[in-house]
């Protein structure tokens, strides 16, 4: 049995961290919250829009839902360049897909942006299973992996996480889950090297010689 395969999308499939980044800070910027950093953004990519909140802001949480409102119009306005799928992506999901592999989607954004740019790229067919943090908790809790097995009848044995932060590597690590680290998204390679994953590569490259590997 081919093993299944949950990526994250952002910086794992889609090169969006300078996306994410500006309409973080442009969203920062125009409620009038205190203004956090490049670093401080970055961090927290990978986190839901709730979590992300608590992390910027722990103590005003009267700022949480104006700047992710705005952090929302910002991302959705589609006169921004749109963000695009790192090289060989499609490819390789094209190749994993007619060798039989069962794909699926982890990812902390919501089902709304999910949607839109699986539309967009084109790229839905090939997945069998999404789930999005505004559907279960939030990374680095294991809910969406657990209802990505449940929904597709695999056990934790016979599946993977792929991602670029150390939520996805800790959200795989804590239900016994493979995973495979990659260091072209967000989080440095000692980072993600802290949580353990099988393997860790530095391009899609070489992610897909791992993962068609045999």
């Amino acid at each position: 049995m081919k093993p299944l395969i949950v990526f994250d999308w952002d910086g794992t499939l889609m090169d969006s961290k300078e996306r994410i980044t500006a309409c973080m800070l442009a969203a920062i910027a125009e409620v009038g919250a205190p203004p956090r950093s490049e670093a401080d953004i970055h961090n927290i990519i990978g986190l839901g829009l709730q979590e992300s909140m608590q992390t910027l802001f722990p103590d005003t949480p009267a700022l949480w839902t104006p700047v992710i409102d705005a952090y929302r119009d910002h991302f959705l306005d589609e006169e921004r360049a749109a963000s695009e799928m790192f090289a060989g992506v499609e490819e390789l999901l094209q190749a994993l897909h007619a060798r039989g592999h069962l794909l699926a989607v982890a990812t902390s954004k919501a089902r709304r942006g999910l949607d839109r740019v699986l539309a967009q790229t084109g790229l839905g067919e090939y997945f069998h299973a999404t789930r999005c943090a505004d559907e279960a908790r939030s990374k680095p809790h294991p809910a969406m992996l657990q209802d990505i097995l449940a929904r597709l009848s695999r056990s934790v044995e016979d599946a993977v996480m792929v991602g670029d932060t150390e939520y996805d590597l800790r959200m795989a690590h804590s239900i016994g889950m493979a995973s495979i680290g990659v260091t072209y998204g967000v989080h440095a390679r000692e980072r993600l090297l802290a949580c353990g994953p099988r393997h860790c590569v530095d391009d899609v490259a070489q992610l897909a010689a791992l993962l068609l590997e045999g």
